[in-house]
Formats: C-alpha cells, sequence, structure tokens
C-alpha cells in the first residue's frame, strides 16, 4: 500500500526505470506475503484478509491515475477502473454497516475484530484484478522498452476493459449469493 503513492509519483515525474523497479520489487512482496498467509495459516489475520485486495484496488488506482496523467492510459479507461472500484468500496461500506449489530458506533464499524460479512470474488472478478495489474504494469513498462501505443498493448487493453465492465455487472446482479454474513461470538 505504501509503494502505490511513490509510483504515482515516479511516474508523474517520468522516473519510468525505477517506477518500474519498485513496481516489480512490490509485486514480489506481495506475492510472498500471499504466499505465507495461504500456507502458515497462523500469519493469517482478519486485517490481512480485508487489506490485501484494498492494496491491489490502491495500487491500480495511483497507477491508472498517473499513468492517465502520463497520457499512457486513456481517460475513458481510468474511469471505467475507477467507477468499478469505487462501486465496490461504497457497497462494502454499505454492506459493513447493515450487518453490524447494534449498538452501530464508529469505532465499532471500524474495529476489523468485527467481522459481519465476507463477499466472495467471482472467477471474472479475480481474472479482472490480474488484468487490470498486467495491464497497468505493461503499460509502466512500455516507456522503459520504448513500445508506447504497441498493438498488443491496445489489445490487452480492450480486454481489460471488457472484463471490468462484466466484473462490475456481475457484482451488482450476484451480489446476495457471493455475500456470507458472518455470526460473530
Amino acid at each position: 500500500m505504501t509503494s502505490a503513492p511513490i509510483l504515482a509519483y515516479l511516474v508523474v515525474n517520468d522516473h519510468f526505470g525505477l517506477a518500474l523497479g519498485v513496481f516489480v520489487a512490490a509485486g514480489i512482496t506481495d506475492l510472498l506475503d500471499g504466499y505465507i498467509a495461504r500456507n502458515f495459516k497462523n500469519q493469517r489475520t482478519a486485517l490481512g484478509t480485508a487489506l490485501d485486495p484494498l492494496a491491489d484496488k490502491l495500487l491500480v488506482s495511483f497507477l491508472t491515475v498517473s499513468l492517465t496523467s502520463a497520457d499512457l492510459i486513456p481517460v475513458p479507461m481510468t474511469a471505467l477502473i475507477l467507477s468499478r472500484d469505487a462501486g465496490l468500496i461504497l457497497a462494502s461500506f454499505y454492506i459493513r454497516y447493515m450487518t453490524l449489530a447494534p449498538p452501530r458506533t464508529l469505532s465499532r464499524y471500524f474495529d476489523v475484530s468485527h467481522v459481519t460479512a465476507k463477499l466472495h470474488p467471482s472467477n471474472i472478478s479475480k481474472v479482472n484484478t490480474a488484468l487490470q495489474l498486467l495491464y497497468v504494469a505493461c503499460t509502466l513498462a512500455s516507456p522503459v522498452f520504448d513500445c508506447v501505443g504497441h498493438p498488443v498493448l491496445q489489445g490487452l487493453m480492450y480486454v481489460t476493459a471488457t472484463t471490468t465492465f462484466l466484473s462490475g455487472a456481475d457484482y451488482v446482479l450476484t451480489w446476495r449469493r457471493r455475500l456470507e454474513i458472518v455470526k460473530n461470538k
């Protein structure tokens, strides 16, 4: 999560090589963190489970906006990605509020020890997250390797846009089936 604003700063200031290095380092640490959480059950926490997808969204959002400001990602693509993520975040705030047992106070609302609901991602959403990360990574690498506007990158943008739209629509249509209310004991 801390790398997202640093990456954005580097991109906005045209330090694409350094930004790509930071991105790769952040990706390696994220993969290592995921490996540890999956294979060492005592290392998994409710906070970590909530923060991991949030970190991915922050990274994609910061990079998308900064790459758009550098004229490497079109504004409509950025609007699509950000609107889908904003909708998911707002929905999660609403679901959290509705599933929190009274009294609904700010301290209880933001207390991660009170897990109230889990929204299970669909396969299209998992594919979309991977494609968004791949798209911003390839776009970030494009000035470094002198392939800005390459047809493969353009194709990746359209595939990513399609899965972003389909993933958002899928959440709107199937969120009730994907929602699991957690009863705290």
